[in-house]
This record gives structure tokens, sequence and C-alpha cells, in this order.
């Protein structure tokens, strides 16, 4: 019995007898996608994340869950949001949505190719998923989010690799957390 091994990105993958090179090949495409997942930014990246903060700082003054976002395309700002889900009384009003509607509206196109969307929680699946289908191909976030289930990991990663979508985490991630952590703290104590 003839085992191969792959190791990609330091990620050991056995290709066994008998398995088909179609999940081979997905186990090969899950280890790139998991290497982007832990790649870091830059300067600009923690840049536009202070940005996003900024935005999630205006929601946490309005006791709304503190979520800011920004949109960047070809290094300009194109559009802001926070959450205004308690104010407009609608979950449909997340910070990535209102900031893709605003972006979309700016420059007069759904498709936002070539933009880049900085959040400061990682993105829910109803926000990915508009991500994804308005083409934004890259995704920088601040704190990973502590509500998403094994399966909606799985499907996460699924849109992720289907969209081809590149995602950098932990850019200003200290803050981000503690901004969302303070919030919670605060609720809880009122109630």
């Amino acid at each position: 019995m003839i085992i191969i091994i792959y190791i990609i990105y330091g990620t050991t993958f056995m290709f066994e007898p008998g398995q088909s090179w179609k999940t081979a090949a997905l186990r090969i495409s899950k280890c790139v996608c998991l290497f982007f997942a832990k790649k870091r930014g830059d300067k600009m990246d923690e840049k536009y994340m202070e940005l996003a903060l900024l935005q999630a700082k205006k929601a946490y003054k309005r006791k709304e869950v503190p979520v800011g976002c920004i949109i960047v395309l070809n290094n300009k700002i194109i559009a802001k949001a926070y959450n205004y889900v308690e104010k407009k009384k609608s979950t449909l009003e997340h910070a990535e949505l209102i900031a893709i509607k605003k972006a979309q509206k700016k420059i007069n196109n759904w498709r936002l190719n070539d933009c880049t969307i900085y959040v400061t929680l990682e993105p829910c699946l109803m926000c990915l998923n508009a991500i994804a289908q308005s083409r934004i191909k890259k995704i920088v976030y601040g704190t990973k989010s502590t509500y998403l289930t094994k399966e909606e990991r799985k499907i996460e990663e699924y849109i992720c690799q289907k969209n081809k979508i590149e995602i950098i985490n932990n850019i200003k991630e200290t803050e981000s957390l503690n901004l969302i952590k303070n919030f919670f703290q605060e609720i809880r104590k009122h109630k």
C-alpha cells in the first residue's frame, strides 16, 4: 500500500490509494485557504482597521453592538458604517451590509471588484454572503466571532474558497475584542 504525503505551507496531507483526485485537490485547496486565513496584514490594513474601530465606537455610543466597517477602493475610502440594528429595529442593518450599500451607490455599480472590506468583527454568514455576492475579494477583520458554530465555519470556508476571497484576521484584535467585551459587560450590568 502506497501513501503519498504532501507538505504544503507546513500542513501535511496524505493521498491514499483509491482516493479520488477531487478529494485530494479539495484537501490541498483547503490548505491554501487556511494559509490565506493566517496571513498577516500590513501597515495600510492597520490604518484602515483603526478607522473601522472609530465607526465601532460610534455604534458603542449609540448602544449598538460595536461593529464598524470601512470599504476601500484604490486606497480611497468609499464607504463607512456601523451597526444600526437597534435603532432601525432590523436584523439587516449590520455594518457590512450598510457599507456595501453605500459603496455600491458611491461607485454606481453593484460589483465591488478590487475593493477591500475592513470590519472589526468577523462577518456573520449573512454578511459574508453579501460580501461574496458583491464581488469583494479581500476581507480584513479584527477579532473572530465566538458565535459561529463548527458547521457555520465549514460554510464560511466553502464561501471563501468558492469566491476566492482572501481573509486577513487579527488586525487590531485586542482593541476590537475589548470594545465588544466592554459593551456586553455594560449591557449585563444594567439588566
